[in-house]
């Protein structure tokens, strides 16, 4: 079956917004935790939390030497970090704009008012007002646009390409802010960090309440990492990520691509095989290393996706 320039277009444009939306949602969650637990923290902590953030944000700041205002601001408003809040929305937005005839009437209804309540709000607005209400804001609204992509958009190839999009952006964030926390800054023993700290990591992925109904609130390093790596069950954990990874590779190596779309659905399968037989005690042995894998397969199925899809060939077409 030949693959028209249209349908990479298209594919183009719905996995990149749904990966700048996953990121707005994940930044906005990141600064709202801290933001809020900073207030209870001494000095010393708040500080090594702030440089933990900047580094799971791949920020080139130096906590130590800026503000919290200079960090909330460059990673909310500034159109010229290409990770910040405003600009992943913009990016979303125009990603959407470029398939506007591809996504429904509230998708489109729905990133735009989220970019403008993001146009309409100043750093010193938002700063002396309620923080917490508007990153709040932000990712309810991020929230209720993937609760309408999946009520209004028929879940055809586009809509894995979504899906596909947001669950690789957050395993590699996942990913990320885990490393950061078992790895940390000094390379210290992870076990150092306080029952705070543990808190706040399980707050930064929306995981305290699930992580308490499995191991009550007893928070150990071994248990934060076995649920936020291998469980199952929870939307943010990196092994439900892998598993829908996997299941729209497939969806989209069923759904008459080019032939190369069968090493996406490999390569995925590899990721979700390595969660699957993951054990916590093996993993807290070498928890860089393991995450680094994890996050090197995550980027083996983003290039051999957009290798199959976008960027092909003529001869990878037929």
């Amino acid at each position: 079956m030949t693959k028209t320039p249209m349908l990479s277009r298209v594919a183009d444009s719905l996995f990149w917004m749904a990966r700048y939306l996953e990121r707005a949602e994940h930044t906005a969650r990141l600064l709202d935790v801290h933001l809020h637990s900073a207030l209870d923290l001494t000095p010393a902590a708040a500080g090594r939390r702030w440089r933990r953030l900047l580094t799971a944000l791949h920020s080139s700041l130096a906590a130590d030497d800026v503000s919290p205002y200079v960090i909330t601001q460059t990673f909310t408003f500034d159109l010229t970090n290409s990770d910040s809040i405003a600009a992943c929305i913009a990016a979303a937005r125009e990603n959407a704009r470029q398939v506007r005839e591809r996504i429904s009437s509230e998708m489109w209804e729905q990133v735009n008012r989220l970019y403008l309540q993001l146009r309409h709000t100043s750093m010193e607005e938002m700063w002396s007002g309620e923080p917490h209400l508007f990153f709040r804001a932000v990712k309810e609204g991020v929230h209720l646009f993937q609760g309408i992509t999946d009520a209004t958009l028929s879940h055809d190839e586009g809509w894995w390409f979504i899906q596909i999009g947001r669950y690789l952006e957050r395993a590699m964030a996942t990913a990320a802010l885990i490393d950061v926390h078992f790895c940390t800054l000094d390379s210290q023993d992870a076990t150092a960090l306080d029952y705070f700290e543990w808190v706040g990591l399980l707050k930064s992925c929306t995981a305290f309440e699930a992580y308490c109904k499995v191991y009550t609130a007893s928070v150990h390093p071994e248990d934060v990492a076995e649920f936020l790596l291998l469980n199952a069950e929870f939307p943010r954990s990196i092994r439900f990520a892998a598993d829908m990874i996997q299941e729209a590779a497939k969806a989209i190596s069923r759904s008459g691509v080019p032939r190369a779309t069968v090493r996406v659905e490999r390569l995925a399968g590899r990721l979700r095989a390595a969660l699957d037989y993951g054990q916590v005690d093996e993993i807290m042995m070498d928890m860089r290393t393991y995450l680094m894998t994890i996050r090197r397969m995550c980027a083996q199925v983003h290039d051999a996706l957009y290798q199959a899809c976008i960027s092909y060939s003529a001869d990878e077409a037929l």
